[in-house]
């Protein structure tokens, strides 16, 4: 995540990892092994408590994030991501901690989310 964000949302933020020849975040980065494989599709999500209290709603929002990022898959270039909460859902707007509501309200921020880096 401290290679900075590629993409946001009002709830979402989106980061990606970036190789070492293009990364420039500081001395003693290039020497360090790499984390990941380049060239593979891989996805991280992190649903603090912070932003969702109840667990029910930590999950669905989690299986909503990896859904989504099944359905773009062929179009994100084949490298490390992490999708993080970053601002809770409004708990007056969405009163069950895991309705169809709440669903279709992450569904359609995620794809506003993957979409700006597919059309970067």
């Amino acid at each position: 995540m401290s290679a900075g964000s590629v993409a946001r949302t009002p709830h979402f933020v989106l980061h990606q990892w970036q190789h070492a020849a293009k990364a420039s975040t500081g001395s003693g980065f290039e020497e360090t092994p790499a984390l990941f494989v380049d060239g593979i599709l891989m996805l991280g999500a992190l649903t603090p408590k912070r932003w969702a209290k109840r667990a029910v709603t930590r999950n669905l929002i989690r299986r909503q994030i990896h859904a989504v990022s099944r359905e773009f898959v062929g179009r994100l270039p084949p490298t490390a991501y992490v999708v993080r909460l970053r601002a809770a859902f409004n708990p007056q707007t969405f009163v069950s901690a895991s309705s169809d509501v709440l669903k279709q309200a992450v569904r359609e921020e995620l794809k506003q989310l993957f979409g700006k880096v597919t059309s970067a």
